[in-house]
């Protein structure tokens, strides 16, 4: 199915491409940095079309109830501050890129975009108001957990979602996690994309 992108009604959602979901990273997923040349080539065609992009960060504090020491299931990463906690350095972030920052309330796990805020607080959903947006183009990592709990947040909030298929990885923590969370984001309503679905 092709797609155009409008800028009055669309905008990118980069998730989570940081270092430490990349290869190297202290929560890797497998090829993860695979996402980024291709996420980079739909930067530059939404903001070609003065379309807005956002990147979303996890920001989390060094004690939070999200890793495994104080109860969660995941090791220490993306902490405030640290290396991993910065983008892959081969994600091309553009001037207008918004970036969202989530994951920083010690009690909440906070996968979804929609738990996010902008650097001056406003909610992630607020954020898109203001700027008239009604349809989301989702890529990043990862497939079965930040992206689909943004995509499905999304829905819910009565947005339009289009997973991009060619940019998204999963864990894959069982085997087939990935490809049951695209499931899952199809079956809630998001249509996939790929790049070349994308008119210029």
């Amino acid at each position: 199915m092709a797609f155009t992108i409008d800028p009055a009604r669309d905008a990118l959602v980069i998730v989570d491409v940081q270092n430490d979901f990349c290869p190297g990273g202290s929560l890797a997923v497998p090829g993860g940095d695979d996402v980024v040349p291709v996420l980079n080539r739909y930067a530059e065609r939404f903001a070609r079309r003065g379309a807005p992009v956002f990147a979303s960060r996890d920001w989390h504090p060094a004690q939070t109830r999200h890793f495994q020491a104080y109860g969660g299931v995941w090791p220490p990463h993306c902490v405030q501050g640290t290396p991993g906690a910065e983008f892959h350095p081969g994600l091309v972030l553009l001037s207008a890129t918004e970036v969202v920052s989530k994951g920083m309330d010690p009690a909440d796990d906070a996968y979804s975009c929609f738990q996010a805020e902008t650097a001056d607080g406003m909610p992630f959903a607020a954020a898109l108001g203001e700027r008239g947006v009604g349809r989301l183009f989702v890529g990043g990592l990862a497939t079965d957990y930040c992206v689909k709990a943004t995509a499905l947040d999304a829905l819910k909030e009565g947005f339009e979602v289009v997973v991009l298929e060619d940019a998204i990885r999963a864990v894959d923590v069982a085997p087939g996690d990935g490809a049951r969370a695209l499931g899952a984001m199809k079956e809630a309503g998001a249509r996939v994309a790929r790049l070349e679905d994308l008119g210029d």
